[in-house]
């Protein structure tokens, strides 16, 4: 079996690969769209094929992103139940789009992504597969309940990451997610996911990458 994975290197991907491989025994193709994630494409390559795919496969789509994406959406003035910018769940068709053309191309039985059953983000991947390929499969082992059982928590995919030796930048200090690109940058999960948790606090600096805590932006 032969599958294509959207690939981030981040925790939630390292293992799905790593999952994907050893539970269904098969060939796994990571793609990584190039949308504007600068620096944390360094490495993206090796540290995909260490974790155990047979290819990575890396493309610069941010011309297309921003052209037929970005500006179309801020044409239409898109914004979700009227409050929530739409930066992360742009570029999903889009990655999507690719990688079924990726997947006919090497000849794939599958596509695979990391999104949640609870969010919109498994709508945008499976609704784009259906139209554009109906006849691949798509596996989202966030919905597969081996998965879930084996990786209630991220403390759980981030012992697994030690364990098994998969580079990855969440850890017990850094219990969270993030997704940036060429239009915005955003986090979830981890410690975030707590309503009382004061994501602004000076140990959370880290976080900030296309700005600074107003504490220390210049006057």
């Amino acid at each position: 079996m032969k599958i294509v994975l959207a690939y981030s290197g981040g925790l939630d991907t390292s293992i799905i690969l790593r999952w994907l491989k050893g539970n269904y025994r098969a060939e796994i193709i990571a793609f990584c769209a190039d949308i504007g994630q600068e620096e944390e494409l360094a490495g993206l390559k090796a540290k995909a094929l260490k974790t155990g795919a047979a290819k990575c496969i890396i493309e610069d789509l941010r011309e297309e992103f921003a052209r037929d994406f970005i500006f179309l959406m801020f044409q239409a003035g898109a914004i979700y139940e009227g409050q929530y910018y739409l930066g992360t769940s742009i570029a999903r068709p889009l990655i999507a789009k690719r990688m079924v053309e990726i997947a006919r191309t090497e000849k794939a039985d599958a596509i695979a992504h990391g999104a949640t059953g609870k969010g919109n983000d498994q709508v945008r991947f499976e609704l784009t597969a259906a139209a554009l390929a109906p006849e691949l499969k798509v596996i989202a082992p966030w919905r597969d309940e081996a998965f879930r059982k084996q990786f209630p928590g991220r403390a759980e995919m981030i012992a697994f990451a030690k364990e098994k030796n998969i580079s990855v930048e969440a850890s017990t200090e850094k219990p969270y997610s993030m997704d940036r690109n060429l239009l915005h940058i955003s986090y979830e999960s981890g410690v975030l996911e707590d309503p009382w948790f004061d994501a602004s606090s000076k140990k959370m600096r880290g976080m900030y990458k296309l700005s600074v805590a107003r504490e220390e932006a210049p006057d």
